[in-house]
């Protein structure tokens, strides 16, 4: 790879993606309507820290959970807030499973070190909660969370819980970023953007992991999902047709494909 080479581009997703600016209020709007819907079984900006975004919010399944699923939402660690995502909790509610959003502190404030310490905070305050197994996803920045949740450098105390990681269109080796405008607010270096790709780390035993991503993504992305598969030794699926917004869609559907990766034999 050039290391002069500005990457910016092939990090973009939005000026490739048609009517892109349309999505994150779509997704605010059917967020707030899905949790006027549930009512007192959407629990918001439950705290795991004193900071202002160190929160989560949990839904909850009519009867006793099968299990906690976390999603951690993307945004290049840079925007969004876990209410923004809330209407994709459905397909694991529906099947009987508990989810947990969680909220990290965005860069420039936090880096992205920070921010996995955060995530992980975060699961030991929504797993105290809910007892059973644990399901771990997140998309673009929060596939890469959600990937980091596996690694063995990390022994959270709930990690015999965890049976299952998907991340989703993760961002898995953190070393290209470097060379895009958006490092001026991330400020990754080579020691941080080495220690905290989970294509460069261990995957702690125990764990499955299934990788996702959109088979119409930007190449960059798909080269991204198939290097975690490679170096996971774990499965990958490029969903046909889907681009990095409407990806997660399938999160809403109980039995599709995505939503059987994530909790199918757990």
């Amino acid at each position: 790879m050039d290391q002069t080479e500005d990457l910016s581009r092939a990090y973009n997703n939005g000026d490739f993606i048609p009517g892109s600016a349309d999505y994150p209020p779509r997704w605010r709007a059917e967020a707030a309507a899905f949790r006027v819907r549930l009512g007192n079984r959407a629990l918001s900006a439950q705290p795991y820290g004193e900071g202002a975004r160190q929160v989560f919010d949990l839904f909850l399944p009519e009867g006793t959970p099968k299990g906690l699923m976390v999603f951690i939402h993307g945004g290049y660690w840079l925007a969004f807030a876990p209410e923004d995502w809330s209407a994709f909790a459905q397909g694991a509610l529906a099947r009987g499973w508990a989810v947990a959003m969680p909220g990290y502190t965005l860069a420039p404030e936090a880096r992205i070190s920070i921010m996995t310490r955060e995530i992980e905070a975060a699961i030991t305050a929504a797993a105290a909660k809910v007892p059973g197994p644990l399901v771990v996803c997140g998309h673009s920045a929060g596939g890469h969370l959600s990937a980091r949740m596996a690694c063995a450098d990390l022994n959270p105390t709930w990690a015999g819980r965890l049976k299952r990681v998907v991340p989703i269109s993760p961002l898995a080796d953190l070393r290209p970023l470097m060379q895009t405008a958006m490092n001026a607010k991330l400020r990754l270096d080579a020691t941080e953007a080495e220690a905290e790709s989970p294509a460069l780390r261990q995957m702690r035993p125990g764990t499955e992991a299934v990788v996702w991503v959109g088979a119409q993504e930007r190449p960059a992305f798909l080269w991204q999902a198939r290097l975690l598969s490679e170096a996971w030794d774990c499965p990958w699926q490029a969903a046909p047709g889907r681009h990095h917004f409407d990806v997660i869609d399938a999160l809403r559907e109980p039995q599709s494909p995505l939503m059987r990766a994530l909790l199918d034999g757990v």
